[in-house]
């Protein structure tokens, strides 16, 4: 349904979105995720055609988004972060004014009633929307993005100003949406995207740093080792020796407590499996390990640790990239040194000749 390929915006010398790929397939909800200035609202923006491209193809429905703008849009349903809503309208009338600018052929009547009955706002049709609250105000653009019944629907933060029970009535609609239509959902709250999306995408300065289904996710993250041991014996000497043991970075008591037995959550450095020599450890001292769990991440751990990884990545590519630079300049630099050395020992030749006298004697 949507296939974007080697996609590039720059904003002047900054690189907004650096050579991005992905398809999204009919019915899939998928999640857009990055911190602030990732690239996420770009390539939104230029998926729905508002924003051209540098360079890359962006295709919706087998149609070129640059080729075919107006086609492209009459497939998207789009609910930017504010949404785009006239506050002197009545939602009846802004809603039916929507539904003229789309050219919708479908009944008006039963079709916009049907919108207003998914997304709860019956109760506010005739009113004014300067006078409705912002959860209302939201539903009803997500209501406009609907209009049409598009194949794509994107949504940019639709949750922001609702209440707990409309945030769960909003997530039952992406869940209904996502059965018909392809989804794309771009929010900073990302238990909403763990708990609605099939599939997570994630963007760092421009790049798709990790791009998984919503339940193997943590394979982006590189060999993640967290545990939840349970261990008889002193407290205080338990905790030294986890703390100075090779391979283990945190240790970190818990306050559960089974009788003599004190958790404590530990996690080793990557690459270190320390369960084994963990157990050696303990039996010298005599103390019994009666539990040990490995901890999953929750979604804002897996967020963190990949946007980190990744930023420390570019963070080493700039640096060796200033290297090669510098390298390549100073070899330049004598490269040229060396020519115009030569170059003034041949005019100083032929304006005063060579100093031929040893050769003379």
């Amino acid at each position: 349904m949507i296939k974007i390929e080697h996609l590039v915006k720059n904003y002047g010398s900054n690189c907004a979105v650096d050579d991005i790929s992905f398809e999204i397939k009919k019915g899939e909800i998928v999640g857009l995720l990055g911190p602030n200035g990732a690239g996420k609202s770009t390539t939104m923006n230029i998926l729905t055609g508002y924003l051209s491209s540098t360079s890359g193809s962006v295709t919706v429905a087998g149609l070129e988004v640059l080729d075919h703008p107006l086609e492209v849009k009459k497939h998207i349903g789009y609910l930017p972060e504010q949404p785009p809503l006239y506050l002197d309208m009545t939602v009846e009338e802004y809603l039916g004014f929507n539904y003229d600018l789309k050219g919708c052929k479908l009944n008006k009547t039963k079709h916009l009633e049907e919108i207003c009955e998914l997304v709860k706002i019956k109760d506010v049709y005739k009113r004014v929307i300067k006078n409705l609250s912002k959860g209302y105000r939201q539903r009803v653009g997500i209501a406009q993005a609907l209009i049409g019944n598009p194949e794509v629907i994107i949504f940019d933060e639709p949750t922001v100003g609702l209440d707990p029970k409309q945030i769960i009535e909003v997530r039952n609609l992406l869940r209904n949406l996502g059965r018909d239509h392809t989804v794309i959902l771009s929010t900073h709250i990302l238990q909403e995207v763990q708990a609605v999306c099939d599939r997570i995408i994630i963007i760092n300065k421009g790049k798709i740093v990790a791009d998984e289904k919503t339940e193997n996710i943590t394979r982006a993250v590189e060999n993640n080792r967290r545990f939840n041991v349970k261990i008889c014996g002193p407290q205080k000497e338990v905790l030294s020796m986890l703390r100075s043991k090779p391979g283990i970075v945190m240790v970190e008591p818990l306050s559960q407590r089974d009788g003599d037995a004190y958790s404590y959550l530990i996690e080793s450095e990557v690459g270190v499996d320390i369960r084994k020599s963990l157990f050696y450890s303990l039996a010298e001292k005599s103390w019994p390990l009666v539990g040990l769990e490995a901890m999953g991440m929750s979604i804002e751990d897996i967020f963190i640790a990949i946007v980190d990884q990744s930023s420390q990545k570019s963070r080493y590519e700039k640096k060796n990239n200033r290297t090669r630079t510098r390298s390549a300049e100073q070899e330049y630099a004598r490269s040229a040194l060396k020519k115009t050395d030569k170059k003034d020992d041949g005019q100083y030749s032929a304006l005063f000749g060579d100093d031929d006298s040893s050769k003379k004697r």
